[in-house]
């Protein structure tokens, strides 16, 4: 015979809350120790401001899922789950939401598109390293095929650790910038086929093909099906 136990306790927190004052709340913020983008005071001020705080209060189902409603509502926050323990104290679990590349438009706008390809704020407190795409790009740009560019990077070690932005013209006239010091200019022209034109561009740059006859390129183009033109 299975016993079915109604609105007790399981692995330590009740499925709904008692009719005693909550003692306490505590946000438990995963990742916490690899990046931190809100803090504990923002979120206790964020409750207070809609008369939410629970320390002291009887809670009910309702009041428990306005308190995860409105800490979801935080700009750095992706999901909260709210919950109370067999003590009656309050639990906030957090995740962050994380930052998959840096916009900086050319009418002087800077935010950040996260991965779930929505608009993020950006706040001194997100310090991670993400690529930049600065010009003329639009929100959906961004959020598209930006994005998908962002997130090969991610997954290739070389590309990752050498291009340091993109600069959007129009979305058939983008160029990438390495890092160092006098590194030839990439057109890239649009972002069709951008894989097998930044192979080439390896390819290329490892057989010292940035300089010739002892000058060095200004600007590589590669806008050309298996052709790297350089320009002086």
């Amino acid at each position: 015979m299975v016993a079915l136990l109604v609105g007790a306790v399981v692995s330590g927190y009740r499925m709904r809350p008692s009719d005693r004052p909550c003692p306490s709340v505590k946000f438990i913020i995963k990742d916490r120790a690899e990046r931190l983008y809100l803090t504990e005071q923002e979120l206790n001020s964020l409750l207070q401001s809609e008369n939410l705080y629970p320390v002291g209060k009887v809670l009910d189902e309702g009041v428990l899922y306005h308190i995860e409603k409105t800490v979801k509502s935080h700009p750095m926050v992706r999901t909260a789950e709210c919950y109370v323990t067999v003590r009656d104290e309050v639990r906030i679990r957090i995740t962050q939401r994380v930052p998959l590349l840096r916009v900086q438009t050319s009418a002087g706008e800077t935010y950040l598109i996260d991965t779930d390809r929505r608009v993020m704020q950006a706040r001194a407190s997100v310090k991670d390293e993400v690529p930049v795409v600065t010009g003329t790009v639009g929100v959906k740009m961004a959020a598209s095929q930006m994005a998908d560019f962002a997130e090969w990077l991610q997954e290739n070690d070389y590309w990752r650790n050498a291009i340091h932005h993109v600069r959007v013209q129009s979305p058939q006239m983008i160029y990438v910038y390495l890092r160092g010091e006098n590194r030839p200019r990439i057109v890239l022209g649009g972002m069709n086929r951008y894989e097998q034109k930044l192979a080439k561009l390896r390819i290329f740059l490892e057989k010292g093909g940035e300089a010739t006859q002892g000058k060095q390129y200004t600007e590589l183009d590669l806008r050309f099906k298996g052709q790297v033109i350089g320009r002086q």
